[in-house]
């Protein structure tokens, strides 16, 4: 077992670096990988692959935990017309069609035809949204729309997860356990929603008052484990219980250090999925189907991106519906989740998993090269005269052109206190939870997290910030946290604080321009006032 898991990550390791090269997600590096290692070790039927599908599925898990942290009830009021409205109408368009398809076309038992047109109408939420946050396109007009449909779809998992579960269960009538569901769905999230309003706060803030990372990461582990596992004992999958613990932990300070934290987590996990789904591909059943698939794939992309398109272009300008159409033309990774449930629970062909399970890979290969070229495809459909505007619609919360305070000590307030009195935007992040919640009740604009991860910092939008402040007393931290803004931001706006010229000395390093000595600024000030006298 060793040697496979070594030449496993070799392998990824490998084709993730090459396929890097060429802009390709490293999803389909995964899927590749497995392939190889299937046909290399002869792990088809092996128990060891079973074992692996076990972990590969808190992958999933994770990653319903992190989509739920982005479904506060705030943001979701804030873009309700295009995640409710047009999110909801492309899913059940879509859905609708594709399922007729499968029914009629391909002559597919009605309850698969149901799942695989559902799973058909979702799009890569982790491929798109990546590619458009690189770009900045996710701030433009085309780029809120794909946004909030991606939402809608993301919440749409849910309820083809528990159809999979119903779909499954023969020995019952359907209406017997569609009751049985509602009522443990009502105990479930009752318990969790309880949970989360009088237990969760209060658990979190202790936790982070011991002021120890292991321990806090361990409490997040508990949480998302136990709903997860409280959700499977009432018959749910793991990914429900887990994507309710995210939303109720949207609604806490912790939102921000919980995604940083549980990231690696997830991008670690997902990966052993995605290997997983790379094992069950069977190449003779491939080469028997490639002509089906040749035909399957252009003509599901044309479906998806007419549909998106006709909805969007009844309710406004063409070229930004045209855009988004094409931003979400692909089949994404929660299809490759449902197939692979779906076939587990015996819903699905094992030949009609195969050729669905490569025309998904394929469309998202495809993925980033459209997207990257998405204006040059716009054009040649549509005049740009008729060009969308490039800046955020209407009530767009995105940060631009601020300050970024990291530390909320008395430097930090003083920091902060200057720069709401100059009118400029600026956002505090603190580690201190305390501190956190005083500057909340004095409606501070102000975040819990450690600012010496990245996706802290890439949450606040730190690449168009104006400027970032270092105002912490800890030297270990400050050495950490600069290097973490050097890696997105080369220090070009960096100002820090030292208490002392030794350590200006030892960040000489990071090439900081704006280092501020404490000692050396009160001295020149104290010196300054003797003139006066």
């Amino acid at each position: 077992m060793l040697e496979i898991i070594v030449f496993t990550l070799f392998a990824a390791t490998l084709l993730n670096l090459l396929l890097k090269q060429l802009k390709i997600p490293t999803i389909i590096g995964y899927i590749a990988t497995g392939t190889i290692i299937a046909y290399a070790f002869d792990l088809h039927e092996a128990a060891f692959s079973h074992e692996l599908k076990e972990i590969a599925e808190f992958g999933v898990v994770f990653l319903m935990f992190t989509i739920g942290l982005e479904f506060s009830i705030q943001h979701l009021k804030s873009m309700k017309r295009d995640v409710f409205f047009n999110g909801g109408l492309q899913v059940l368009l879509s859905a609708v069609l594709f399922t007729l398809i499968a029914l009629f076309l391909f002559s597919i038992e009605m309850k698969s035809a149901v799942i695989i047109g559902l799973a058909l109408a979702l799009s890569s939420t982790a491929v798109v949204l990546k590619l458009l946050n690189e770009s900045g396109d996710i701030n433009k007009p085309y780029g809120r729309k794909v946004l909030g449909m991606l939402l809608f779809q993301d919440l749409a998992v849910i309820p083809i997860l528990l159809m999979i579960t119903i779909f499954s269960v023969h020995d019952q009538p359907v209406y017997t356990l569609i009751m049985k569901t509602a009522v443990d769905a009502a105990i479930l999230l009752t318990g969790l929603f309880l949970t989360g309003k009088y237990i969760l706060q209060p658990f979190l803030y202790h936790v982070s008052k011991i002021n120890s990372n292991e321990i806090f990461i361990g409490s997040i582990l508990l949480i998302v484990i136990g709903a997860s596992y409280t959700a499977h004992i009432l018959g749910f999958s793991y990914s429900l219980g887990a994507f309710i613990a995210g939303m109720l932990i949207a609604e806490t300070h912790y939102k921000y250090q919980v995604e940083a934290d549980l990231v690696p987590f997830r991008d670690l996990l997902l990966g052993v999925f995605f290997i997983t789904v790379g094992m069950q591909l069977d190449f003779s059943i491939i080469r028997e189907y490639v002509a089906l698939i040749s035909l399957l794939l252009p003509a599901l992309i044309l479906i998806k991106i007419s549909v998106i398109f006709l909805l969007l272009r009844a309710q406004g300008e063409k070229r930004t519906a045209l855009k988004s159409a094409l931003a979400l033309f692909q089949l994404g990774e929660f299809a490759l989740v449902i197939f692979e449930l779906s076939f587990a629970h015996g819903l699905l062909e094992p030949v009609v998993g195969q050729v669905l399970i490569v025309t998904v890979v394929l469309s998202m290969i495809m993925t980033p090269f459209v997207i990257r070229n998405l204006s040059r495809l716009t054009d040649l459909v549509i005049s740009q005269e008729d060009s969308e505007r490039d800046f955020p619609a209407a009530g767009d919360m995105h940060l631009s052109d601020h300050v970024i305070v990291i530390g909320y000590g008395r430097l930090g307030k003083s920091i902060a206190r200057v720069l709401k009195r100059e009118g400029m935007p600026y956002i505090v992040v603190e580690s201190n939870i305390s501190s956190v919640q005083d500057a909340r009740k004095l409606d501070e604009s102000i975040i819990y997290g450690n600012a010496a991860q990245k996706h802290i910092l890439e949450s606040l939008n730190i690449k168009e910030a104006a400027s970032v402040i270092v105002a912490i007393g800890n030297s270990k931290k400050l050495y950490l946290i600069c290097e973490t803004v050097k890696a997105l931001t080369n220090n070009s706006k960096t100002i820090v604080k030292v208490n002392k010229y030794e350590e200006k000395e030892a960040l000489a390093y990071l090439n900081l321009s704006h280092v501020v000595v404490e000692t050396e600024g009160t001295a020149q000030a104290m010196v300054e006032e003797a003139r006066k006298i």
